[in-house]
């Protein structure tokens, strides 16, 4: 342990550089879930996900960790141009020595900043710069995070939802005709939803449903 702390507390230039990069590390580490969840597409892809399990009704399939996967590698996926440009433009600079802490999260958020204003509205980003008080920005660079983060997480919340109910509309026909077929044979007390349940996973594998789902999250991005 006490080396440990005298690690951090050595005045050697060397060893101050490396504890600075360990405790940065640290920090995007423990941030890392928030980060993921609140600046990238995470949240739209997930809320869809669930949505279209919620809709075929088959409970625990596919299971959480499935979903949270995909969800994950498809971020992964549409955030890769970002994070490139992150890595290069201000995380190798910083290791490099080439420019300081303040530089490097000033690059880092730029990237950030101008894939979150595409995909926010502007009543949502007028919501939170007014309650503050700030200044209408003239750039992307001049929004601040603290405002432009919340509203893009609300704005990404009302995409999702608009997307999920495109998708439960074709399961609700499939719900009330079968509920009507019952009702009119008199069969009152049999769940509809387990009469309905093998025609909507057929349907959906039918029109290759995760195909049309995953290619219209990529496209909306």
């Amino acid at each position: 342990m006490n080396e440990f702390m005298s690690f951090f507390n050595s005045s050697d230039p060397g060893t101050v550089s490396t504890a600075i990069k360990l405790l940065i590390l640290l920090t995007v580490l423990s941030v890392a879930p928030a980060i993921l969840i609140l600046l990238t597409s995470f949240t739209r892809i997930v809320i869809v996900l669930s949505f279209v399990r919620t809709s075929l009704a088959t409970q625990q399939m596919p299971p959480n960790q499935v979903i949270i996967g995909i969800a994950l590698f498809m971020t992964f996926f549409i955030m890769s141009p970002v994070f490139y440009e992150v890595n290069e433009e201000a995380l190798q600079p910083l290791f490099n020595d080439e420019i300081n802490l303040e530089e490097a999260y000033h690059r880092a958020s730029v990237p950030f900043k101008e894939f979150m204003s595409k995909y926010t509205r502007q009543k949502d980003l007028a919501l939170f710069l007014d309650y503050a008080d700030a200044e209408p920005p003239t750039s992307v660079e001049d929004i601040p995070l603290s405002a432009l983060v919340p509203a893009f997480a609300i704005s990404e919340l009302k995409t999702a939802f608009q997307i999920g109910f495109m998708i439960f509309l074709p399961f609700l026909v499939i719900d009330m005709v079968v509920a009507s077929v019952l009702m009119s044979m008199g069969m009152m007390m049999l769940p509809p939803v387990m009469i309905s349940l093998p025609f909507k996973i057929l349907l959906f594998v039918l029109v290759d449903g995760w195909y049309l789902v995953v290619q219209s999250l990529l496209q909306s991005f």
